[in-house]
């Protein structure tokens, strides 16, 4: 997201700047709530706050990943550092709030900021299977190993502290390795608490972006074939033609969805007809979640982070003695 290149630095293009003031105040709206994905916007906010707001959810907000793997037998042909690797990259569904950050110098966890995980499979020969086969499915018996062979060991007491927990991997057809027969992994896993600026592995989002609001505006009535071509020239759903007494005319539908292609501005016939910007206090977020949180609980939880920010610096400048 570049958010310093709003349209008046492009040819063509002017600012919605002067139109869309800082009048309205600041808020957000729900657009899009889907298993895994939210699309909201932010209303009435600076560049700087949306930016802010967008890294703290990629880089700030905690979540529990694979962190050290004890390697007791691994005769498969992925080589243990390889293997550890893609352990840790597996998202684990455990909510970070119920735990500590584990102290940098701890070689052992405990109940509190620590949760354990086994991987132990061995591969063997299906003998019921048929002579003329050659599917691996068919001759073998675990020779896919999936995330869902993970399964949680409780350490210490945690049983009684989680009684209705449900640690395990997001998704359980995570292909971690391919074994063939008398090839065997035993594992065990610490997973601990950490954030993505210290490790991608902690990120809780697939993905947490923003745009600004396109801002279209016809200058003059389009119509006929002039109207069918802005149409092409916009993404699907953007531009629409209605039937005004036997004419074909344009007019904007949905200005959200354009993506800011600038094929307009190839046809000299319509490039002077059309005012393309960019409200600059109005941002749509896109936040995907990679599964360990909802994407609710991941905004709220950037709000906080982002508060808490905010009031350290004001806890700074109130400390700071006064001339």
């Amino acid at each position: 997201v570049h958010t310093t290149d709003f349209p008046g630095n492009y040819p063509g293009y002017e600012d919605a700047w002067d139109q869309r003031r800082f009048e309205e105040a600041f808020r957000v709206d729900i657009i899009r709530e889907e298993e895994g994905a939210l699309e909201f916007d932010m209303v009435g906010i600076d560049a700087a706050i949306a930016n802010a707001f967008r890294r703290i959810l990629l880089a700030e907000v905690p979540t529990m990943a694979v962190e050290k793997v004890f390697v007791y037998n691994n005769t498969s042909i992925v080589q243990d550092e390889i293997l550890a690797h893609r352990l840790g990259l597996i998202p684990i569904r455990a909510d970070p709030r119920l735990f500590e950050y584990r102290n940098q110098g701890d070689e052992e966890g405990t109940e509190i900021d620590t949760l354990q995980f086994q991987l132990k499979i061995k591969c063997s020969r299906n003998p019921q299977a048929a002579k003329e086969s050659s599917d691996p499915n068919e001759l073998y018996f675990n020779h896919k190993v999936y995330s869902k062979h993970m399964t949680w060991v409780p350490l210490g007491n945690q049983t009684d502290l989680f009684p209705d927990a449900d640690f395990r991997p997001v998704h359980d057809d995570i292909l971690i390795a391919l074994l063939r027969p008398g090839q065997e992994i035993d594992v065990l896993m610490h997973c601990v608490k950490g954030i993505g600026k210290d490790h991608a592995k902690f990120s809780p989002v697939a993905t947490a972006s923003y745009r600004l609001l396109p801002d279209i505006t016809l200058l003059q009535p389009v119509e006929d074939e002039a109207a069918e071509m802005l149409q092409k020239c916009f993404s699907p759903g953007v531009i629409e033609i209605q039937n005004v007494k036997g004419k074909k005319v344009a007019r904007v539908a949905n200005a959200r969805l354009d993506t800011f292609s600038r094929e307009v501005f190839r046809h000299d016939s319509l490039k002077n007809l059309v005012r393309l910007a960019r409200v600059r206090n109005h941002y749509i977020f896109s936040v995907e979640s990679t599964g360990i949180l909802p994407p609710d609980v991941l905004v709220s939880e950037a709000i906080k982070i982002l508060m808490g920010k905010c009031q350290r610096f004001l806890n700074e400048l109130d400390s700071l003695p006064m001339e």
